[in-house]
């Protein structure tokens, strides 16, 4: 008998309710670490068979059948290899998020969650049960604690798992990403190896799923707290240990170290995938975006190229009456410098056609709004049509600041199947452009220089009716992000008259927000299952 556990951490991309392609997934890892790192033990993240989170797939029999149906597959591949799995199991009608331990080709022990997170976007007191006590098992003369995610967040359970002789302790995990939730969640960790005083597995998934990201970021973290191997974010990777017996310490080759990283540039890999994988789950094998000229749509396509490559994403500019010459000639220069496929086509023709068509309906009625929101809705109108014909999926481009205070056009430039920047305020947007200019050219310097712009109306800038972008994010962090009071944002300096139209403004809109795209998350207080607000409402 070897003198070390072998050890292989699986981050992988999981699609929630393909229960055979995932089990195709977790078979060619166990042949992997079988054949090429003849390792003793490999390790899943959380509900890795059926994906994260499965919601009210859960409800479904045959989602049951299909688990139950490749489970022997599953079993047969990991002769030789021990495994650790994250699956949903149903028992006597009811639901366990559960971790299975696999040895000599059977299901030895069954790990139930015991801390199921009920916040934000998650929802597993809606579905599970859970557990109520530790599992430590035998692999190899180790004795291993067994851990799901939130139960990494307490003390208690892990301390459970420390009294009851666990010797290392392996956390399985889908744990979504944040912007500054990565630095977070090595703390935490490290507190709980620190308080035990027991190393710590983490393997964590990676992957986007609607408007989730997982990261990835699995780590080995020894028994003071050190981080001894950290897998890069954003990458799917089998990953190689090995654990001392005697010592009861591990072995790591190479340098995998972790270090902060920004998180402009952890964010913008978040934008990254999160459009990547919602595009090829979904089927979808090219994007389509209204190029505006502006900064919101200059972004969207940057990172639509980057997830998707040039030849899978094309580019329309809609212009207008009011339509600047710098929108168009830059707009036409990231096209080329990016090299996708470009097309402009003006929408007066159109918009002539509807203000003619409702001019009965509009006779001694002023011009307002209504004209400059009919212009987005020809280009919306025109990017729907084209995306019918092509099947390439429209990418909006609002931003949270817009979707915030509704400065977006429902039906308009609302319309698509998937909202890039939905959860990235407008002064971020920028620190984004940036960023990705830094890594190579992508965004003309004039699109990020130039006033921000709806080009709705003559000579018009977004300042005419919002105050300035920084002071409008830093009211909105503190009235979304933060959940505080009117008289808590004033008393931190900001004008009340202010304050108070802008949280009008964001209350009044819920009705467009419910109706948007989904987008990628984050924050964790973004538009969508982090804030349930109702439409109607006296608040």
């Amino acid at each position: 008998m070897s003198d070390r556990l072998k050890i292989v951490m699986a981050q992988l991309n999981f699609l929630v309710g393909d229960i055979g392609g995932n089990a195709q997934t977790i078979i060619a890892a166990i042949r992997e670490a079988k054949e090429k790192h003849h390792a003793d033990l490999i390790i899943f993240p959380e509900l890795a068979l059926s994906g994260y989170p499965p919601e009210d797939l859960l409800y479904r029999p045959d989602l049951h059948e299909r688990i139950k149906n490749v489970l022997p597959s599953i079993l047969a591949s990991s002769l030789g290899i021990n495994v650790i799995l994250g699956l949903p199991w149903k028992e006597a009608n009811q639901y366990y998020n559960q971790a299975v331990v696999i040895s000599s080709g059977k299901i030895a022990y069954r790990y139930n969650k015991q801390k199921l997170p009920n916040y934000s976007v998650f929802d597993e007191k809606r579905y599970f049960t859970p557990g109520d006590s530790p599992c430590v098992v035998d692999i190899h003369g180790v004795k291993v604690g067994i851990a799901i995610c939130e139960d990494l967040w307490f003390p208690e359970p892990i301390a459970a798992l420390k009294q009851a002789g666990a010797e290392l302790i392996v956390s399985i995990n889908a744990s979504p990403f944040a912007k500054g939730k990565i630095n977070k969640r090595v703390e935490v960790i490290a507190q709980r190896a620190i308080e035990t005083r027991v190393p710590i597995i983490y393997v964590n998934m990676v992957g986007a799923q609607d408007q989730l990201v997982f990261d990835g970021g699995s780590m080995i973290l020894d028994d003071k707290g050190n981080v001894l191997l950290y897998i890069n974010n954003f990458n799917k990777k089998l990953e190689m240990s090995e654990f001392k017996l005697k010592k009861r310490i591990f072995c790591i080759a190479g340098d995998h170290p972790f270090s902060k990283t920004s998180d402009v540039s952890l964010i913008y890999q978040a934008l990254v995938l999160g459009v990547r994988d919602y595009l090829q789950k979904n089927h979808f094998s090219r994007a389509l975006i209204g190029l505006s000229g502006g900064i919101d749509s200059a972004l969207t396509l940057a990172i639509a190229v980057d997830a998707l490559g040039k030849n899978n994403v094309e580019a329309i500019m809609m212009p207008s009456r009011y339509t600047t010459t710098l929108s168009l000639k830059e707009a036409e220069a990231q096209a080329k410098l990016l090299g996708v496929q470009y097309q402009v086509l003006p929408i007066e023709p159109i918009y002539q056609v509807f203000l003619k068509t409702l001019s009965p309906m509009f006779t001694n009625k002023p011009i307002d709004t209504t004209e400059e929101n009919l212009q987005a809705r020809c280009r919306g109108t025109l990017l729907m049509a084209i995306s019918n014909k092509t099947r390439a999926l429209v990418l909006a481009t609002s931003n949270k600041s817009e979707m915030a205070v509704g400065y977006s056009t429902l039906y308009g430039d609302m319309v698509g199947g998937f909202c890039v920047l939905k959860d990235v305020f407008k002064t971020l947007v920028y620190q984004l452009a940036r960023w990705r200019n830094e890594q190579s050219p992508a965004i003309p310097q004039a699109v990020i220089d130039r006033p921000p712009s709806a080009e709705l109306a003559e000579n018009q800038k977004d300042e005419d009716s919002l105050p300035p972008y920084p002071m409008l994010d830093a009211i909105l962090e503190k009235y979304i992000e933060r959940d505080e009071s009117i008289e808590s944002i004033v008393q931190a300096g900001f004008d009340r008259e202010l304050v108070l139209k802008i949280s009008k403004m964001v209350d009044r809109n819920e009705y467009k927000r419910q109706q948007s795209a989904p987008g990628v998350r984050i924050t964790e207080h973004a538009f969508g299952k982090d804030r349930r607000y109702p439409i109607t409402s006296g608040f």
